[in-house]
C-alpha cells in the first residue's frame, strides 16, 4: 500500500472512495434523509453528490489530499484537509456548490447547516490543519490503510510551520477511542439531533 499527494486530475476517484467509505455515516444519512419512493433521486445518487461537494470544496481551492492505493494501483483510500489559512472559494465552486444544494434540496442544506452550526469546536485553537474526511472503502477496511493516510496527514501538518496541529470531528462514539490512540484529545460534544451527535478532536504537534 502505498500513500501518495492527489490533486483535482483524481477528484472522481477520491469520491468514488469516499462514497463508498461514508456509505452509512451518520453524517450523510441524517443531511440526506432517506428514500422517498417517486421522490427525487435516491440516496446512492444523492450520496455521491455530497461527497462531491465536500471533496470539490478542497479540490477547487488547492488544498492537500492525499490517497492510499493497493498494489494494482487501485485508490482505497482517501483524505481530504483544509489548510491553516484556507483560501477563498473560486467562483466556479460556488457555482458548483449552489447547483449541487439546489439538486439536493433546501431540507438538506438546513440540516447540514445545523450539523455545522453544532460541530463549531475549533474557533479558540491557533491556525491548524483540518482533516475533512478520510475514508477507506468497506472492502479494505480494517487492513491498516487509515493509519497510514493519518501517519502522512499528521506528517503534512508538522513540516508546516504555520500549523499547530490537526483537527477533527467524528460522528461515531466507537471512533473517539480509536483517535485517541493517535494522540487526538475530546476538545468538544454536541448532541445536533436525536439521531446525530459529533465530537470535536485536536492533535497538537
Amino acid at each position: 500500500m502505498t500513500v501518495e499527494p492527489l490533486s483535482f486530475d483524481h477528484v472522481v476517484e477520491i469520491v468514488s472512495v469516499l462514497s463508498d467509505a461514508f456509505h452509512d455515516y451518520p453524517v450523510m444519512r441524517y443531511v440526506l434523509g432517506p428514500d422517498v419512493p417517486g421522490a427525487g433521486a435516491p440516496y446512492n445518487v444523492r450520496l455521491h453528490r455530497l461527497v462531491q461537494l465536500f471533496v470539490s470544496g478542497r479540490a477547487y481551492r488547492g488544498e492537500p489530499m492525499m490517497g492510499a492505493r493497493d498494489d494494482r494501483g487501485t485508490l482505497v483510500g482517501a483524505a481530504t484537509m483544509t489548510l491553516p489559512a484556507s483560501p477563498n472559494p473560486s467562483p466556479a465552486f460556488i457555482a458548483l456548490r449552489e447547483s449541487i444544494w439546489a439538486e439536493l434540496g433546501a431540507e438538506a442544506r438546513a440540516r447540514y447547516d445545523s450539523f455545522g452550526a453544532g460541530a463549531q469546536f475549533f474557533a479558540a485553537l491557533p491556525p491548524h490543519h483540518h482533516l475533512n474526511m478520510i475514508g477507506v472503502r468497506r472492502s479494505h477496511q480494517r487492513l491498516g490503510v487509515a493509519r497510514q493516510l493519518l501517519t502522512a496527514v499528521h506528517a503534512l501538518a508538522k513540516a508546516d510551520p504555520g500549523s499547530a496541529g490537526v483537527s477533527l470531528t467524528t460522528e461515531r462514539a466507537e471512533n473517539v477511542p480509536f483517535y485517541e490512540r493517535f494522540g487526538y484529545t475530546v476538545i468538544g460534544h454536541t448532541r445536533v439531533s436525536g439521531e446525530l451527535e459529533t465530537w470535536g478532536m485536536f492533535r497538537s504537534g
